[in-house]
């Protein structure tokens, strides 16, 4: 997965519904779509690679807020992975056992 960084090194997230999302892409032709949707196509992205479970079992849990991952926003097969339980560690979850 690519995930872009932003302006602080951190990494790049969007707000939709009250849930942060970190947007991930499966590659370089996604992420320039993704670009070109927000009119930014000229610009350089910096990015992480990364292993997508990373993503959802190791970062996801380790943040102090919900956040849930979007991936390739922007085309049309783009998904997103809610925190919930069964898709990051129920810990982590908007409905697992801490939050409960």
């Amino acid at each position: 997965m690519l995930v872009p960084l932003d302006e602080a090194g951190g990494l790049w997230t969007a707000e939709l519904g009250g849930l942060d999302w970190i947007c991930a892409f499966s590659g370089e032709e996604e992420l320039a779509r993704f670009a070109e949707a927000r009119g930014e196509a000229g610009q350089e992205w910096t990015y992480w690679r990364v292993v997508g479970a990373w993503l959802l079992d190791e970062l996801a849990p380790a943040l102090d807020f919900p956040c849930g991952v979007a991936l390739n926003a922007a085309g049309p097969e783009g998904e997103v992975f809610p925190p919930v339980r069964g898709i990051v560690p129920d810990a982590a979850a908007l409905d697992g056992e801490v939050a409960a």
